[in-house]
């Protein structure tokens, strides 16, 4: 519940910014290749690529790189420690480069009306190359997915809100509160073995400076590789 609690905070904290602030719009595109799989005994690893396509879809807006090592506390609980590379390309300028370290927190909370609902804890600390503080920043996933059919997990619907808060003020344009917001609908579909294609629209509400709001509206793809 306190999880709930959090997302439902940072939905408050965006309808609660000035009447006045102004909103800007763009579509884009994400894809995210993710491998992910046992190394020994309850040793487990995730490794992903994502590649954003923004500004209408016209060119890549930000490229991710991401990996963690993790421990199997449970069945259902798994501790991770993980770093990140994300370019920004600048145009006409030199990119953004931002190092990311965070730890992560994986469970799944229960199966409630046939489905599943997990959560996903994320503390990051956050470095770029136009600023010299580091960032801290919390991030929560509900997620939840129900088979459309009885009996059979071919096809999954799938929804999930992502809360993200900043935790201090940076040199490099970070400032505390809330952050943004992710919230997606779609399918999960099955493929050979225990891998999974999800597809889907996930809204981005981002929280700019001088409390000015972007709304990304992405067609959204993630192919998960399972072993």
């Amino acid at each position: 519940m306190r999880r709930l609690a959090a997302c439902f905070s940072a939905c408050l904290a965006l309808l609660s910014s000035p009447a006045g602030a102004a909103t800007s719009e763009d579509e884009q595109f994400w894809l995210n290749l993710t491998a992910m799989g046992s190394i020994k005994d309850e040793l487990v690893y995730f490794a992903e690529i994502q590649p954003r396509i923004g500004d209408g879809m016209s060119r890549v807006d930000q490229s991710l790189f991401r990996g963690a090592l993790g421990w199997k506390l449970s069945p259902t609980m798994t501790v991770y420690q993980g770093y990140a590379h994300v370019v920004v390309p600048i145009e006409g300028g030199k990119d953004i480069n931002e190092e990311r370290s965070f730890q992560q927190l994986s469970w799944t909370l229960g199966k409630p009306w046939g489905g599943e609902l997990s959560s996903r804890t994320r503390l990051e600390q956050r470095w770029r190359s136009n600023g010299d503080d580091m960032g801290w920043r919390l991030r929560e996933m509900l997620r939840y997915e129900k088979p459309l059919k009885p009996g059979s997990d071919a096809v999954n619907a799938l929804v999930y809100a992502e809360g993200f808060a900043a935790l201090n003020d940076t040199d490099w344009g970070a400032r505390s509160g809330f952050d943004q917001l992710r919230s997606f609908v779609g399918a999960e579909i099955g493929l050979p073995g225990a891998s999974t294609l999800e597809v889907g629209y996930l809204n981005q509400l981002v929280n700019q400076r001088a409390g000015n709001t972007r709304v990304n509206h992405v067609a959204s793809v993630t192919l998960f590789f399972r072993h």
